[in-house]
């Protein structure tokens, strides 16, 4: 167990300064990678609780509730639309009460979260944030509404398919929230048109 304990530090050590010199990888990715070396022991020492899948799953869910705090905070400050603008407050809380609940579960399974959102949601960020008026409420609420079609997926297939019980069981809690977001900002994209 030594000898595993001791290259599987060494992975990360090597993954660790890789992650220093290769800007491409974000924070997610990092994670993802943390997570890939780490043994699906359960003793709690160096291994992760769960499988690779579960653990994907966590990571992606984290990257997603973080990339909607973020835009939800823009979305608060830069909107003209009272609707928007209530649609981006209501993001930055149910987001981060659902991260915070992650986070716990993540923590009590040694599951490596990113810390920020992936490149591609940072991209998104700086997009919008270049955006002003009707055209940054026009384009916040076309992202939204793509992004919750593709986390109300990802959720629906980690309440089926999650090994871990916690983790299925969040995916089952924070389910329905999404779905109510995405019926609501459907109905404001309906409205702007």
């Amino acid at each position: 167990m030594k000898k595993l304990s001791f290259v599987a530090m060494m992975a990360i050590a090597a993954l660790s300064f890789q992650a220093c010199n290769n800007s491409a990888k974000d924070s997610k990715d990092t994670a993802d990678s943390v997570n890939a070396v780490k043994d699906t022991t359960t003793d709690g020492s160096t291994g992760i609780a769960v499988n690779e899948m579960d653990a994907k799953f966590a990571t992606d869910a984290a990257n997603a509730g973080m990339a909607e705090v973020a835009l939800g905070k823009l979305a608060s400050e830069k909107a003209v639309d009272p609707q928007v603008k209530e649609f981006g407050q209501m993001m930055v809380m149910d987001h981060t009460k659902a991260n915070e609940e992650l986070m716990a579960i993540a923590k009590t399974k040694n599951i490596t979260l990113p810390t920020a959102p992936d490149a591609e949601h940072q991209q998104k960020e700086q997009e919008l944030s270049s955006k002003t008026g009707k055209d940054f409420d026009k384009a916040y609420v076309d992202a939204m509404v793509d992004g919750h079609k593709k986390v109300v997926a990802m959720l629906e297939d980690a309440s089926k398919n999650c090994k871990d019980t916690e983790l299925m069981a969040f995916a089952t809690k924070t389910l329905p929230t999404v779905k109510t977001h995405l019926a609501k900002i459907e109905a404001i994209q309906k409205g702007m048109k």
